[in-house]
């Protein structure tokens, strides 16, 4: 499988994603439905794959968004009461002092039987009834044990709050061109083991293809912290090694150059892992730009960290090789 794309799309490298996945042909359905799939700003839009398999079932329940989690949950639960409601009147008079043929008073006992209530005006009064009944009370043990457990998994997964810079800059740091990027813990507790990564991707011509998406993960001066309280600044020394090295931005532009940024931490309260990425498009690269200093020092030997100024970027000086501001770990 080739990994061609065309320059400028949007599907860009999926056919490539696919290939490193090893993903064949025989693992997809011919269903003629097209799936979109998002990872940032890119979009992908897969062809002819299976849109839903059940055994997915618990996966896909976790990724829908509260409002349809709740209306699935409703939902799920109106349709059993329907079904057994017309069991019982199935049964006839299964069911003591149930009216002959009322609906509504059958819907609502095995609403009273499928929450183990029992209000005691309505109860089993044959065998069939019994079963019925019976049924209803181990679907509604274990309904309400899922339930339970979907909800308990909703609220206890980890989420990181890692707030990433709105745009990334190229500029002198240390009289060398380097690409920047900030980030900060938007939690109010250091995060443990934090590991940065930055990777890039663009189109390149082959011998054999008019543009190929190629990957290079950038290398940068820190890629881990043992804790990450604030914010910090990522940096990429553009040298003789690194694949922007003599890039201008409309090479950036013409090869549809992006980047995508992610953290992985620990947080410390749960503990758990936490995951956190974004993407740049080449027009979210500034170049001779640099962030403006967020730190100050207090007379107390405290260090503040100004939030409201963490994607705000100012000229380079070309005199300015350097960060300003305290000795940081930046």
């Amino acid at each position: 499988m080739r990994n061609r794309v065309t320059v400028g799309g949007h599907i860009h490298f999926a056919l490539a994603i696919a290939t490193s996945l090893d993903i064949s042909p025989s693992s997809m359905s011919k269903s003629g439905r097209s799936i979109s799939v998002r990872a940032g700003r890119l979009e992908f839009v897969k062809i002819n794959a299976a849109k839903f398999n059940f055994r997915d079932s618990y996966h896909f329940i976790l990724t829908l968004s509260w409002p349809w989690f709740a209306a699935l949950v409703l939902a799920v639960y109106i349709l059993i009461n329907l079904i057994f409601a017309s069991l019982y009147l199935l049964g006839g008079r299964c069911i003591a002092e149930l009216p002959r043929g009322s609906f509504y008073e059958a819907f609502f006992f095995s609403v009273e039987t499928l929450a183990t209530v029992g209000y005691g005006h309505m109860y089993p009064d044959t065998f069939y009834g019994h079963c019925v009944t019976t049924a209803e009370i181990v679907v509604g043990m274990f309904g309400m044990a899922a339930i339970t457990g979907l909800i308990f998994v909703r609220f206890s997964r980890p989420t990181a709050r890692i707030l990433f810079s709105k745009c990334a800059v190229i500029s002198p740091f240390d009289g060398v061109p380097t690409l920047m990027l900030r980030v900060a813990n938007q939690r109010h507790i250091p995060m443990a083991e934090a590991e940065f990564r930055v990777m890039l991707f663009r189109n390149e011509p082959t011998q054999e293809e008019a543009s190929v998406r190629r990957f290079y993960p950038l290398k940068l001066q820190f890629d881990r912290m043992i804790a990450f309280p604030v914010a910090l600044t990522l940096r990429h020394v553009i040298d003789e090694n690194s694949p922007l090295y003599g890039a201008t931005p409309e090479d950036l532009k013409r090869s549809d150059t992006r980047l995508m940024a992610s953290i992985v931490c620990i947080d410390t309260v749960i503990p758990a892992p936490v995951q956190s990425a974004t993407d740049y498009l080449c027009d979210d690269i500034l170049w001779n730009r640099r962030f403006v200093e967020i730190y100050t020092e207090t007379q107390d030997g405290r260090l503040t960290v100004d939030y409201g100024r963490i994607h705000d970027t100012e000229e380079a000086k070309p005199e300015d090789h350097s960060q300003r501001g305290p000795t940081l770990p930046q």
